[in-house]
């Protein structure tokens, strides 16, 4: 079955056939490293990171590149707030978030490049769009697109010029000629990282940096562009504009980028996630308090086109394993992949694993000694499950460990002090050493009451939260 995903620009599902037979070459943009990254961040890069598993588990070699933003209007604007360089604070803030990615299990990209790696080649674009006519440098030394230029300016957020009209103004300092036209380079000011230039010193503006590290790391045209839906506008819209006629004498969109892909929002408590309502949780804040493949989970039970809803409620009855579906059947890594080909429908998968999971447990939980084939189709389904857990980036430890991992997250969450729990464990085991049951009842009880239960065994006793 061909891959078919969601293509924002056709606003329909169209079959992904790449460019290059067997090899695909995606863009994602990345972050712009001012700050720890968020949930926002989190359910976005973990999204496109099972579409690149995904493409690679159907036999295709896949380039994939996530840019970082570290230089632009908002980190200068933090580091002039807390008195660094720009610069250092944007590395700093970019290598925090490759250990938040790491620590959800996302694989990194082939290609990470960053808009201070690539001046030469923006300024190359620039110079090329001034020559052909679609871009002016203005008196002060700022350098501006001509919206205008471009007749398919706006197609792929469905907008026409004279909507974009409406509300448009020139900011103060600004030079341009139409109030529609936006900076590609900006002259120098003080206190800000500036490179040289043929209209003097400045830096580049945010939407012509992604174009050129495209161009420079998959070429044009190249198979799929994706992002989440807030940089449909202006972002993405910017980017085809300025691209398109540096690559092509056909002023099409498709001239740059062949499928365009977003990611829905993130919500929290049914509300838009912001810092205005003090909403805004970072991965760090989370996994604090989650364990990261129990969020992960989560993340892809929302379609990936549709808004994710986050809410501690909901987040802690997963992480008590509260929200398996129930069902009885069978896994085949054929269905999962169907699921996944079809616009990559992880809740769909993760139903499939659910009803195997509950299928296994029963025959596992079955009294009595298990018969050849049952044995067999229990390795069965936990060879399955992990085929299908490697395109989700899930199941990837030991399962103790992973119990484990929970375990510490739902303590953590409940307050709960794990070196007085294991006080009270061996001031138990003193009591049954002495034969005072009563005393060792009693400390079983007041743990039960304060959420922990104690599990006696062969090895000694463990305990989990209730």
């Amino acid at each position: 079955m061909a891959i078919e995903l969601y293509d924002t620009l056709a606003g329909k599902k169209r079959a992904l056939v790449p460019l290059v037979p067997g090899r695909v070459g995606i863009y994602v943009c990345g972050p712009t490293v001012y700050d720890l990254s968020h949930l926002g961040h989190a359910r976005c890069y973990v999204v496109w990171d099972v579409v690149v598993r995904h493409l690679r588990a159907r036999g295709f070699e896949v380039k994939y590149v996530r840019n970082f933003t570290d230089v632009d209007d908002k980190i200068i604007a933090r580091a002039r707030e807390r008195g660094e360089d720009p610069v250092a604070l944007a590395a700093r803030f970019a290598e925090a978030y490759e250990e938040d990615m790491d620590a959800l299990g996302n694989l990194r990209p082939d290609a990470e490049p960053r808009v201070t790696g690539h001046v030469p080649q923006i300024v190359a674009l620039i110079e090329k769009l001034v020559a052909l006519g679609f871009a002016y440098p203005a008196d002060n030394g700022d350098v501006y697109y001509a919206v205008r230029k471009f007749p398919e300016y706006g197609r792929l957020a469905r907008r026409n010029l004279d909507d974009l009209v409406v509300g448009a103004r020139v900011e103060p300092g600004e030079a341009k000629r139409d109030p529609l036209d936006f900076a590609l380079w900006k002259a120098a000011k003080p206190d800000e990282p500036t490179w040289d230039s043929p209209w003097g010193p400045g830096r580049p503006g945010w939407h012509i940096e992604c174009s050129a590290m495209t161009l420079a790391h998959l070429g044009a045209p190249f198979d799929i562009h994706a992002g989440g839906k807030d940089l449909v506008f202006p972002h993405h819209t910017n980017e085809i504009a300025q691209s398109v006629p540096a690559v092509s004498g056909e002023l099409f969109a498709e001239a740059f980028a062949r499928y365009w892909m977003h990611n829905g929002f993130v919500e929290v408590d049914s509300e838009k996630m912001s810092k205005s309502l003090g909403n805004v949780f970072t991965i760090r804040d989370i996994l604090a308090r989650y364990d990261a493949e129990a969020l992960r989970l989560f993340l892809l039970g929302t379609h990936y086109r549709n808004d994710f809803n986050f809410s501690e409620a909901k987040a802690d009855r997963l992480a008590a394993g509260a929200l398996a579906p129930q069902g009885q059947g069978d896994l085949l890594v054929e269905s999962c992949r169907a699921a996944l080909d079809d616009d990559f429908n992880t809740p769909q998968v993760l139903g499939l694993l659910a009803e195997a999971f509950n299928a296994a447990h029963a025959l596992a939980d079955r009294k009595g000694q298990k018969t050849p084939e049952e044995r067999a189709r229990l390795a069965g389904l936990a060879g399955e499950a992990r085929l299908v857990g490697e395109e989700l980036g899930l199941f990837n430890r030991q399962p103790a460990r992973a119990l484990l991992a929970l375990r510490d997250r739902a303590a953590a969450r409940r307050g709960i002090d794990q070196d007085e729990v294991a006080r009270r464990i061996a001031e138990r085991d003193e009591a049954r050493r002495r034969r005072d049951y009563a005393r060792s009842d009693e400390v079983r009880d007041e743990l039960l009451a304060a959420g922990v239960v104690l599990m006696d065994g062969p090895q000694g006793t463990t305990w989990e939260v209730e």
